[in-house]
């Protein structure tokens, strides 16, 4: 009688929500940006979606970083058996 309990993220209808609405939120950002005046120091930040542009640039930066820094802290497999 050790039923395994299901999560609502274990449907795939779900997930598929999640991720449509996820998105819906980013665009609908996204498109905020061409009506709300922002007052910014540099003239640079004022073009639309520059925050979205720089966010995603900087998440494959990090991505790109940790693979780097994962070869040069990689282990082998048996380092804790010698």
């Amino acid at each position: 009688m050790n039923k395994e309990r299901s999560r609502w993220l274990d449907a795939r209808e779900n997930v598929t929500r999640l991720y449509r609405g996820l998105c819906a939120i980013g665009i609908g950002l996204f498109l905020l940006d061409f009506i709300v005046h922002r007052h910014e120091e540099l003239a640079f930040a004022t073009a639309p979606g520059f925050y979205a542009f720089y966010g995603f640039f900087a998440c494959v930066l990090l991505v790109l970083a940790a693979k780097a820094l994962r070869r040069v802290l990689k282990r082998p497999e048996d380092y804790y058996e010698r």
